[in-house]
């Protein structure tokens, strides 16, 4: 993997919404603390890519116990937070529709590049690598103010 943006965040409209909270909650069974994505902004099945995008709250539950006086967002919530967009980039690449369960099984070759704080917006962006009815596979970043914060391969599937 490398340092180069999956997609210019400066060519699509950050404030659209193309898939909602609620349909994203009914879609993914993540809630309260662990769901780590507020929306879709982007969602882009035949060029392979979607944008997503989690505004961390200022009162976070995290930011008083990682890394007390310095908080920072943990590194495996920034990873959720795209497998969660992944995976409601394949529901929609199969039926959204449908009634299965779609687990997170591999993460590779993961870098972190800088830090999420409280009261940020964190973009997630992948890219579709490897696409079956029971397994995907994404590249994803994420991405704050425009810079790359970090980068992971993300491994998925029909349970």
């Amino acid at each position: 993997m490398s340092a180069e943006p999956i997609l210019d965040l400066a060519t699509i409209d950050l404030d659209a919404v193309a898939v909602d909270a609620e349909t994203v909650g009914r879609l993914n069974p993540q809630c309260g603390d662990m769901r780590q994505l507020d929306h879709v902004v982007l969602l882009d099945v035949e060029r392979g890519v979607a944008v997503g995008r989690l505004d961390v709250p200022e009162d976070v539950w995290w930011g008083p116990l990682h890394i007390p006086g310095r908080p920072l967002m943990p590194g495996v919530l920034m990873i959720e937070g795209a497998a969660q967009l992944s995976s409601i980039y394949h529901r929609y690449r199969m039926n959204p529709e449908a009634d299965n369960f779609l687990g997170f099984t591999r993460v590779d070759d993961t870098v972190f590049r800088g830090q999420v704080l409280p009261g940020q917006r964190l973009h997630f962006v992948m890219r579709e690598v490897r696409f079956s009815p029971r397994r995907f596979i994404t590249d994803a970043q994420g991405v704050v103010d425009g810079r790359l914060v970090f980068e992971t391969r993300i491994t998925g599937m029909t349970m």
